[in-house]
């Protein structure tokens, strides 16, 4: 499940990712998508994510970058389309040739497609790529098989933490320059925020719409467990551990013992994204893609929120998006969609300007999401976050602990067959969520077994 997926905002993946129909949008003047030549020679590119026209900077910017890369490389004529990839019509438009030579992916897909054969190996034409070494080599894992070869590119990517509402910090008499940074504060905070009345919740979690498994899934990762581990090639359930438990006891007591959580239960994003807008929400877990989800729709003021690392921080679920390349392409084309990939995404210089070109429209600068996306490393990340600083239009001061810490934590992408094992967890949260004397254990258990049937282990 994304975030950044700032485009699905963390609902399910298997729906949120059929967006819009891959309808061909063309700008060209080649006028047609066959063949591996446009009519003057150049090397004709299909390329899929190009914004709809109702989102009318987004498009008009994606449509400069086309034209400034035609100019830049005369040899390749980029025919881009709206939408991403659909699950639902992938295979059927492979098939028909009628997928377009560089698609885009969640990393949540990457791993299927490069089994089955559905993406080209672009290993020999990233080996002298600009800036290959400067992004993080975890993400350029994702696309790989276990050989290391590559079969794709990521181009943004988020993490969660704590979002956290400083002004009820202030409040409570919290310092929100000084976040928690442990689950037994997170705990504690949360008690002191839910004890200034008027319907306040100190901490609220999802548990509905496969929500729930996803944020179990957040909070165990963040004390160093796992939802399945892989042994010889198959994988197993693996939430059943002292990890698990205590993500379940915390939320338990923090909804019984401590009544910090509110007793309104069963809620998905927008429920809480609506709390945290109208200043009755303490903490929850999310990427930073919420914030502007609750600044736009929910009435918030950047201002008022902070985003920190995960508590307890061992690691931290990451996901994000990335294209690969049609298994049917030829070399000529692979190479110019990797010249087109690093060109579009993988550029700094083009990172700062979408900043200032984000500055200028009026649109939020400052976050840690796209338009400058987190995947860099070492001295290119430095100079982004310091363009991010000279150019933001909001406080970017209140993500300093969340940025602070994101090198020195592990990121650890969705398990398999997330959207399945989430909708068993779900259950699991909402037991613990909506019944005081739910048997942790039992459910741990009982979503064991469940789980094991949808990998198939013995």
């Amino acid at each position: 499940m994304s975030s950044t997926r700032s485009r699905c905002l963390a609902i399910v993946c298997a729906t949120a990712v059929s967006l819009t129909a891959l309808a061909a949008c063309g700008t060209s003047s080649s006028g047609t998508d066959d063949g591996d030549r446009a009519p003057d020679g150049r090397v004709r590119l299909t390329v899929n994510g190009r914004p709809p026209t109702t989102q009318v900077f987004e498009r008009k910017l994606f449509d400069q970058h086309v034209q400034q890369f035609e100019k830049a490389h005369p040899g390749i004529d980029i025919v881009p389309h709206e939408g991403f990839m659909d699950p639902k019509t992938f295979n059927a438009k492979l098939a028909g040739g009628k997928l377009e030579d560089v698609f885009y992916v969640y990393f949540t897909d990457t791993r299927g497609l490069i089994d089955r054969h559905q993406a080209a190996d672009i290993t020999d034409h990233v080996k002298d790529m600009p800036h290959r070494g400067d992004v993080q080599d975890e993400l350029m894992k994702v696309f790989q098989d276990e050989q290391g070869r590559q079969y794709g590119l990521p181009t943004a990517n988020y993490s969660m933490g704590l979002l956290y509402h400083r002004v009820l910090f202030e409040k409570a008499g919290l310092d929100p320059d000084k976040p928690p940074r442990t689950w037994a504060d997170v705990r504690a905070a949360a008690r002191r925020i839910a004890k200034l009345g008027g319907n306040t919740a100190g901490y609220a979690d999802f548990s509905k719409n496969n929500q729930g498994g996803w944020h179990f899934t957040a909070e165990l990762y963040s004390r160093g467990g796992r939802v399945a581990t892989e042994r010889n090639g198959r994988w197993k359930a693996a939430f059943n551990s002292a990890a698990g438990r205590a993500t379940l006891q915390d939320l338990h007591d923090m909804r019984w013992k401590d009544d910090s959580m509110g007793s309104k239960q069963l809620l998905q994003a927008e429920d809480v994204q609506r709390m945290m807008g109208s200043g009755t929400l303490g903490m929850y877990i999310a990427a930073a893609d919420n914030i502007t989800v609750i600044a736009k729709q929910f009435g918030g003021a950047y201002r008022d929120y902070g985003l920190a690392p995960v508590p307890d921080a061992r690691s931290t679920l990451i996901g994000g998006e990335g294209y690969m390349v049609n298994p049917r392409a030829s070399r000529e084309k692979i190479k110019a969609a990797v010249t087109w990939l690093q060109w579009k995404f993988l550029d700094p210089d083009l990172v700062e300007q979408s900043i200032r070109d984000n500055l200028a429209a009026k649109l939020p600068v400052g976050l840690p999401m796209p338009p400058t996306p987190d995947i860099w490393k070492g001295a290119v990340r430095d100079r982004v976050e310091q363009a991010k600083r000279k150019y933001a239009n909001i406080p970017v001061g209140n993500y300093r602990t969340y940025m602070d810490a994101a090198p020195r934590v592990p990121g650890v992408i969705e398990p398999p067959e997330a959207q399945r094992v989430y909708s068993v967890l779900d259950n699991v949260m909402q037991a613990v969520l909506t019944d005081r004397d739910a048997d942790i254990d039992a459910l741990l258990a009982t979503a064991e077994k469940k789980a094991d049937q949808i990998y198939g282990a013995s």
